[in-house]
Formats: structure tokens, sequence, C-alpha cells
């Protein structure tokens, strides 16, 4: 089940989206879902109701929602369309690592009044955009997270101060990255930087690339859309939140 909710936080009312499974009665545990660019759009529902049916409730924050009402961004048509790019740059200028961090820290508190949510532990996935926010997020607050996953992130491991591998030291959660090698945001010297800081620091983590795989590929709407990706992404993703958020 999906519903459109209004979470508070220090920033104003966020918006976001809650999936919870169809069947039972609940707790499940909790998971924070964290969107690509593209911004939040049907294929992104099938995403988290799919979390949701696997045993676990989800809340999508639109990461967005201080830009206001806006149009999902149609990737395709951005390349070639003026008036489309200049939208995607206002929605993305409308973000960035601290108040992703505040709406964090609202999903987590929409969380823990939820009652059909165990919140002592969460678990994180995000993708593109969402999969640097993961990897920060389980930094920001890591007696909450037990697991967080990135998919097809990017700029993981640069040279920049805010670079998500320099918080490795604060993570306790067990942390999965897949990559696509043919993503130029996530090339092999990144994977190998994140790689020795996660193990420099102790962290229980796995980090991969997936051959053949583009930038973009879990979700179905995507022309990057990989099928065997996405679903190996699933499989990956599933087990590592059952081993750490119901064992």
């Amino acid at each position: 089940m999906r519903q459109e909710i209004s979470i508070p936080t220090k920033d104003g009312a966020m918006r976001a989206f809650a999936f919870t499974p169809d069947t039972g009665e609940g707790p499940w545990p909790g998971v924070i879902f964290y969107m690509d660019a593209p911004a939040i759009r049907p294929a992104l529902f099938d995403m988290g109701e799919r979390i949701a049916a696997h045993g676990y409730v989800v809340v999508m924050p639109d990461l967005y929602w201080r830009a206001g009402a806006y149009e999902p961004i149609d990737m395709a048509t951005v390349r070639n369309d003026e008036a489309r790019r200049e939208a995607f740059g206002r929605l993305r200028a409308s973000t960035n690592p601290q108040a992703q961090m505040v709406d964090t820290e609202g999903a987590l508190a929409w969380l823990d009044q939820e009652p059909r949510a165990k919140a002592d532990k969460v678990g994180l996935t995000g993708y593109c955009m969402g999969g640097g926010i993961a990897l920060r997020a389980a930094a920001a607050v890591p007696d909450r997270i037990a697991a967080a996953a990135s998919f097809h992130g990017g700029n993981l491991a640069t040279d920049e101060p805010d670079s998500p591998h320099r918080q490795a030291d604060q993570i306790k959660a067990r942390v999965l990255v897949a990559g696509a090698d043919e993503a130029r945001s996530f090339p092999p010297e990144q994977k190998v930087r994140l790689e020795a800081a996660l193990q420099a620091a102790g962290v229980e983590a796995e980090v991969v690339i997936y051959p053949g795989a583009r930038h973009g590929y879990a979700p179905a709407d995507m022309a990057a859309y990989d099928a065997e990706a996405s679903e190996r992404h699933w499989r990956e993703m599933f087990d590592l939140f059952d081993a750490t958020l119901k064992g």
C-alpha cells in the first residue's frame, strides 16, 4: 500500500511517500529509499512497493520538496530540451548534503512514530545521487542504521572534501555498493579508494561493479535499465536487509 505523507522537518514540511505490506499486521523493519536524480515518479513507486511486499515499511523522501511542485523529469528528453534542462537544474540545486541529512532525520522520526514499523535499526537504499546519500546517512546517524545499499551511485570516492568515502570511519552499518562498469562517475580507481576506506574503517562491506551495466541500470523506466543487473540488485539488497534487519 502506498500513501503520500507530509513529514515535519526543521526546514519545513517534507513531501514523502510511505509503502507498507498489503498483508500481515507488522510491525515490519523500516527502510529509507533515496531517489535518483529524475525525481519521484511511477517507476520508483513500483520499487517502493516491491520492497514493502518483501516485508518492510518504506519511506521515500522527495528530496526536491524545497523546490515546490514539479513534474517528474524524463531523462530521455533532457539533453535536447533546454526548458527541461533548466527545470532539472532547479530541482538538483534545491538539495545538498546538509539538506539531505535534515530529510533523513525527518524520515527516521516518521518511522519512529509509525506503529507498523520497527525503527530501532533501519536499512537504507539509494540510486544514482541517492547512492551517495545512503553512505552519508549511514555515517551521520550510525547508531540507527544497520544496512546501507548504494546502486549505480557516482562520485563516492573523489578528491572533494565531502566525498562519502571520507566518512567511512563513522559507519557502523553493513554496506553494499554496486556500481556499473560503464559509468564514468564511479570508475575503477574510485572503487579501489572506497574499498580501501571501508576496509581501513573496519566496515563490513562489499563493493562490486556489475559487468556490462550502465549508470541507471535498476529503475525500469531508465534508458540504461538492465533487467539482469536490476534483478541482481534486488537479490543482493534483500539478502543484505534480511540478514541485518530481520535476522
